[in-house]
């Protein structure tokens, strides 16, 4: 009776439903949380939308969105081919520089080329890698060329100084003339613009300022 008893819990035992043990979390990845920070940060820095990032990289949107929200870590094949869609290693892209105190951003670093057309030349000079309330550009007008933008958030300021050439500034229905050494801050809640006045490149540096955290 004994030995019965023994191998009906025996068998009871073994048709136990086995415990799914947890996959392993990657939120605690310092590295992985890097990728999805800089990954998101380049593709809004690029002005691009998940699918454009998806056509260029040939991964698809549902993987990248996970990649983006830190549910997905990607392979090595994967990191590759998103590096190579914004013109990067995987290195270039993991490293935002956050093992040094100084933080450098290289003249011909393609990932700081925001903008390159017949209007103007932007290259990003504050870090990627950060959720910011400031940010920091240096503007190349072509001749004659403008950089024409909508209103920002309610708030938002535009800190300008000229480097080189000669430049219109405009907020709403107000203009300026500025010239190599000038500088001025004026409201980007309003449609606003720096327009080149002259037939040579104009170099300006600008600085937008977000009010609260919503850059």
């Amino acid at each position: 009776m004994q030995d019965k008893k023994s191998e009906i819990s025996n068998n009871a035992a073994s048709q136990r439903p086995r415990r799914r043990r947890r996959a392993p979390s990657t939120a605690s990845d310092p590295a992985h949380l890097q990728f999805s920070r800089r990954l998101r940060v380049l593709r809004r820095q690029r002005g691009w939308s998940l699918e454009d990032l998806a056509a260029a990289s040939a991964v698809s949107r549902s993987m990248l969105s996970e990649i983006e929200r830190g549910n997905a870590n990607p392979t090595l094949a994967v990191a590759c081919r998103i590096a190579a869609a914004f013109g990067l290693s995987v290195g270039q892209l993991v490293d935002g520089g956050a093992a040094s105190p100084i933080e450098v951003v290289r003249a011909g670093d393609p990932a700081h080329l925001y903008r390159s057309d017949e209007q103007c030349r932007i290259r990003t000079l504050s870090p990627l890698h950060l959720e910011k309330q400031v940010e920091f550009y240096e503007v190349t007008l072509r001749p004659e060329g403008a950089l024409r933008s909508a209103p920002h958030y309610a708030g938002t300021r535009e800190f300008l100084t000229v480097v080189r050439g000669k430049v219109g500034v405009e907020s709403g229905e107000h203009r300026a003339e500025l010239a190599a050494g000038d500088s001025a801050h004026y409201r980007a809640d309003l449609p606003h613009a720096i327009v080149n006045l002259a037939a040579e490149e104009a170099v300006v540096f600008l600085v937008v300022s977000y009010p609260g955290g919503t850059a």
